[in-house]
């Protein structure tokens, strides 16, 4: 098995023994019970990792021996999911799962027909939940890079976004004959990479659909099922993956 992974503070990494305390080093210690002699990963959450031996378990606190360093390349082409905002809590679901299959970015978006509205404190609130869940996900499936969670956006965001990209794709039920996994995929090595849009459950409406058309987005179909918005986003993840051989 590959070791556990722990989010090191910025520039801990350049030491060769790190402490990792605070609510990281009270989880190593007291919740997953890390002792002496173990080996673990430390990362920085840009793409810095450690393998490291325990040396000292305290109460509340762990440290780490640091034997090699490593960078992890960064995944090429990068790619971006725009999530529209699922109800409940299944957007901390997508979040979670598209973390663990290795996006690069997830931006949350206020889409028309979104059930689910974020106003004022709990726009701020939900993010940071976002965000935590992002953290803690990237940890489990031990990446080294921490996928970047946006601030709430607009549609007029989105359509920036989408107008930035190497390749915009708009997942659409209605795109019979352009389906994701033959879609044409441009070289975007030294690019911004791609961008993928997943609607709301109740679907894009035509002034949504139009901007994004305008920002040069292409509609794709994912599959023969309508998947709900918070499992579209991986599902698409995965394809692109395998195809752009990053996966």
């Amino acid at each position: 098995m590959t070791p556990p992974v722990f989010l090191a503070e910025a520039g801990q990494l350049d030491r060769d023994r790190v402490v990792l305390s605070g609510p990281e080093g009270r989880h190593a210690a007291a919740v997953r019970r890390i002792a002496a002699g173990e080996v673990v990963d430390l990362v920085d959450g840009a793409g810095t990792r450690a393998r490291c031996v325990v040396a000292d378990v305290g109460k509340d606190s762990v440290v780490c021996a640091v034997e090699e360093r490593s960078v992890d390349p960064e995944p090429s082409p990068r790619i971006t999911v725009v999530q529209a905002l699922p109800k409940g809590d299944r957007g901390e679901l997508s979040v979670e799962v598209m973390t663990e299959a290795g996006v690069d970015a997830i931006v949350p978006w206020a889409a028309e027909r979104c059930v689910t509205r974020w106003k004022s404190e709990r726009a701020a609130k939900s993010v940071a939940k976002w965000r935590a869940t992002a953290r803690e996900s990237a940890k489990q499936a031990r990446r080294s890079r921490l996928p970047e969670v946006a601030d709430l956006a607009a549609t007029r965001d989105v359509v920036a976004l989408v107008a930035a990209a190497d390749l915009g794709i708009v997942l659409h039920e209605g795109a019979r004959d352009d389906r994701l996994s033959s879609l044409p995929l441009p070289d975007t090595a030294d690019g911004p990479g791609i961008v993928v849009v997943v609607g709301p459950e109740g679907g894009l409406s035509d002034a949504e659909l139009a901007a994004l058309d305008g920002a040069g987005a292409v509609r794709a179909l994912l599959g023969p099922t309508v998947l709900r918005t918070s499992t579209a986003g991986v599902a698409a993840l995965s394809v692109l993956q395998a195809r752009c051989g990053r996966w």
